[in-house]
């Protein structure tokens, strides 16, 4: 039981269940449904596909997680981050047909969500870390950006379709030219992205998007907006589709494989990252792999009720916390909800004007952009702040999807530059103060004749070793006096590999032609079997060729070269 339990997690929540909370997981269902709806059809036609998959994509991930998420409180569905993803791949495939598009969607989910199962059962759940923040923060400002374009575009009545952001700037300024703006459709968003706006500066528990369906509904139906070529979204159909795999050739299928890889990477960083904060909040744990297979379950589901791909947000799951969610009830009751209108009241929303929920897309976008991290970035470290306007330009100039490749390349790359060339120091004796410093921070510090104490702060593997030997040998050509030992401090080396181990080989031969030596002190247990297992150290000399401490290592070498050297803790030895 306790097997099964961890598993589906649902059956131990059932099982734990207190009589007190239901109250609270009601309440917050009912609250939730306002912005699920509204939100999950926004995302849908900002995809190229129809509203009411919107409710599908919201409906079935909600009763899946339940089941299966680690999560007691996350709440998932659509998400304004995948957007310019699902469109990426709907919009050229589907050629205008709402079939096609429909089928295209729904196989990218599936597709995503087999590579999220797979990869959490393998235990990848690390593979979240690959976009690191500031590559974060460019990507998704990318994101918005491209939403942002894109559904002005649907607010000014007409529609855009480039794969990037230049091309959708291009098809709007053609959009205009042409005589494609509608001054009611405009007339429509615009209000409602800047009641959207006030709302969310006045209160954030406001559910603005629900304030904003409801009087859109009411200015369509007393203006009769209708009639003035407002784009209205009409009946939805009734009830949930039959499950069923989505009729796609191969050929199409294959080609979206590249998209659903980013589709799972970015959903899977956005979930991990709200579940991780919310665990911490509320004093549980979550684990990573399992949260990976649960995303990965409801996304499959999604695809099998023609429904597309989904993660949690930052805007939903807090939302349900502050309406007093204790479990996953509350999306349960939400999702009954959804399931409800669309079942008995598939004319609920008939008024809605499109430019309403193009602008519920773009206020999403809009919080997407987070200024003061970048600005934060500028200040305490540069170059991260110029990778971010890296991934940024990645995307207004590759496309989301193309974009998602280059922003995580650049965070690999990031951590090789940094691998490839770590900080590294030499040592010194420092009146004062216990132990030996970097001699960059302290000038002014002692250093014992014809000893170099080097210390490397990385891994040593191959794409550092030759840095490694080049930034030693440097250190030994510039040094105070000339060297007779050098004494590695390797407690940062946590790993040598067989590259190193043959490059460090190479310099102790070296080291010892000229008659320097090559001690190690602080080494790690792991790293010293290497070097055993790689036969480095047979051409040491034992038994002082490693030590514990650094301080034992410099005594060493004081005691074997008779060294006249008397550190500052001896000369206040009584």
């Amino acid at each position: 039981m306790g097997r099964l339990t961890r598993l589906v997690p649902g059956l131990e929540q059932v099982r734990t269940y207190q009589r007190r909370w239901f109250v609270h997981d009601v309440t917050a269902g009912v609250v939730l449904t306002g912005l699920l709806a509204p939100a999950g059809m926004a995302y849908a036609t900002a995809s190229g596909l129809p509203a009411v998959t919107g409710l599908y994509a919201t409906i079935i991930p909600l009763f899946v997680y339940a089941l299966v998420g680690p999560s007691r409180i996350l709440v998932l569905g659509p998400d304004s981050s995948l957007t310019p993803l699902i469109a990426a791949s709907v919009i050229p495939l589907a050629a205008g047909s709402v079939h096609d598009a429909i089928a295209v969607a729904s196989m990218l989910s599936i597709i995503a969500g087999l590579v999220c199962v797979v990869a959490g059962l393998a235990r990848f759940g690390f593979i979240a870390e690959l976009l690191s923040a500031p590559v974060r923060y460019g990507y998704l400002h990318g994101i918005a950006l491209t939403i942002i374009v894109s559904q002005t575009a649907k607010i000014c009545g007409f529609s855009v379709g480039g794969e990037t952001i230049i091309g959708e700037v291009e098809q709007f300024v053609d959009g205009l030219h042409d005589g494609l703006f509608s001054g009611w459709t405009f007339i429509v968003g615009a209000a409602c992205v800047g009641v959207l706006v006030l709302l969310r500066w006045l209160e954030r528990r406001i559910p603005a998007p629900l304030v904003v369906v409801i009087l859109g509904i009411v200015a369509a139906t007393v203006a009769d907006l209708g009639s003035r070529g407002v784009s209205l979204v009409g009946d939805l159909p009734q009830g949930l589709p039959s499950p069923s795999l989505p009729d796609l050739d191969w050929s199409t299928t294959r080609t979206l494989f590249g998209a659903a890889l980013g589709v799972a990477l970015v959903s899977f960083a956005d979930t991990s990252v709200l579940s991780r904060t919310m665990a911490l909040r509320r004093h549980e744990h979550v684990d990573a792999n399992h949260e990976l297979v649960a995303l990965g379950m409801s996304n499959v589901a999604s695809g099998f009720f023609q429904g597309f791909a989904i993660s949690a947000s930052n805007s939903r799951t807090p939302v349900a916390e502050a309406a007093g969610s204790r479990t996953q009830l509350t999306g349960v009751v939400s999702a009954v909800a959804l399931l409800v209108i669309t079942a008995f009241i598939p004319s609920t929303f008939r008024h809605l004007p499109d430019a309403a929920l193009a602008a519920i897309v773009v206020a999403a976008a809009i919080s997407l952009i987070d200024i003061p991290s970048m600005v934060r970035l500028w200040k305490v470290r540069r170059s991260e702040f110029v990778l971010s306007v890296a991934a940024f330009a990645a995307v207004a100039v590759f496309g989301p999807v193309n974009g998602v490749v280059v922003a995580v390349g650049l965070s690999i790359l990031n951590f090789m530059r940094r691998a490839w060339k770590p900080h590294t120091a030499e040592l010194v004796r420092v009146d004062g103060l216990k132990g030996y410093h970097d001699r960059a921070r302290h000038p002014n510090g002692h250093t014992i004749p014809g000893l170099l104490l080097y210390r490397f702060d990385a891994p040593l593997f191959f794409a550092n070793a030759r840095f490694f030997v080049e930034d030693l040998e440097e250190r030994i050509a510039t040094h105070d006096s000339p060297v007779r030992c050098v004494i590695v401090t390797a407690e940062p080396i946590t790993d040598i590999d067989t590259t190193a181990a043959d490059t460090l080989a190479e310099l102790l031969t070296d080291l010892r032609e000229r008659g320097i030596e090559l001690r190690f002190a602080e080494l790690k247990g792991q790293v010293h079997e290497r070097l055993d297992l790689y036969n480095v150290a047979d051409g040491m000399e034992p038994p002082h060729h490693t030590a514990r401490t650094t301080g034992e290592a410099v005594r060493a070498y004081v005691a074997d070269h008779e060294v006249e050297w008397v550190d500052w803790e001896e000369r206040l030895a009584p």
